[in-house]
């Protein structure tokens, strides 16, 4: 499906088993998202998960390994397992990653980049569209992190992600602490970045947290606390653009209830930070 539905998403957060009881507890929250390899349709969904759908509480499918940008042939699979697992949690749309993860039937076990050339476009954009035939939600792509960039690009990132959205009518995830992530790694600025980056078609933002490392890049772990500049960046794009949603990303090394409800807060302080500061009609 390629048309863009009208989304109300408001704040949410990335579901994961360890942080269940507070995000249960958490009564202002509009969605979460799942991985979506991480859920079984032919089983009963855990609790946890079918109390929120009671409450109205959207949840978002995320798929981790569908490899749009490999060469590999597109593992239908788990294209149709991604179908199936939207179906079965009635979600309002999935999201997956403008990456691979896999080449020559070796699992990486991690996003990779892949190389801005119109060649990796005409991919990319194959795949979304055979993705899209078998799903029966929209899909939403999502900007990852990086540590580097393959030589020879033909277009800067904002404009690769543009050419994508536009040949599939996919929506975009952005992610906002991978844009401060590439603006600190890759030499440029997150401004930059947005500036090229079609924010109109925002289905929901990311933000999750990471660290500088000792090697000199900022490592996207998933791990840390949301950094100000990703915050920075969600005032920033939310003064440009109505954002349908938005919402935080833990993975591991969950902190106590109080600092995830902290982040949740100051997440949702800069989105309103942002609101307030827009031109954009309400």
């Amino acid at each position: 499906m390629t048309t863009n539905p009208t989304l109300d998403l408001d704040l949410g957060i990335g579901w994961r088993p360890e942080i269940a009881l507070t995000i249960d507890r958490r009564p202002d929250l509009g969605f979460v998202e799942v991985i979506a390899e991480h859920i079984n349709p032919d089983r009963t969904i855990p609790d946890a998960l079918a109390n929120l759908l009671s409450r109205d509480v959207r949840i978002i499918p995320h798929g981790i390994s569908l490899s749009l940008g490999g060469a590999d042939p597109l593992d239908l699979r788990r294209v149709k397992h991604l179908a199936r697992v939207a179906k079965r949690l009635n979600a309002p749309l999935v999201s997956e990653h403008i990456a691979f993860v896999c080449a020559g039937g070796v699992e990486a076990g991690h996003l990779l980049p892949v190389s801005r050339t119109r060649a990796q476009v005409d991919v990319l954009v194959d795949n979304v569209k055979r993705t899209q035939d078998l799903l029966p939600v929209p899909l939403a792509l999502e900007n990852i992190a990086a540590y580097f960039e393959w030589p020879d690009a033909e277009m800067a990132e904002g404009e690769f992600v543009h050419e994508i959205l536009d040949r599939t009518g996919a929506m975009l995830l952005l992610d906002a602490s991978n844009v401060h992530a590439n603006a600190r790694n890759l030499k440029t600025s997150a401004s930059a970045i947005l500036d090229a980056m079609p924010l109109d078609r925002i289905a929901y933002l990311h933000v999750g947290g990471g660290v500088e490392g000792e090697d000199g890049f900022y490592h996207d772990t998933h791990a840390h606390a949301v950094s100000r500049e990703s915050l920075e960046i969600v005032e920033a794009v939310a003064s440009r653009v109505v954002i349908p949603g938005t919402m935080v990303e833990r993975d591991e090394n969950f902190p106590p209830p109080a600092e995830i409800n902290a982040e949740l807060d100051a997440l949702a302080a800069a989105w309103n930070a942002g609101k307030r500061g827009s031109k954009v009609p309400s």
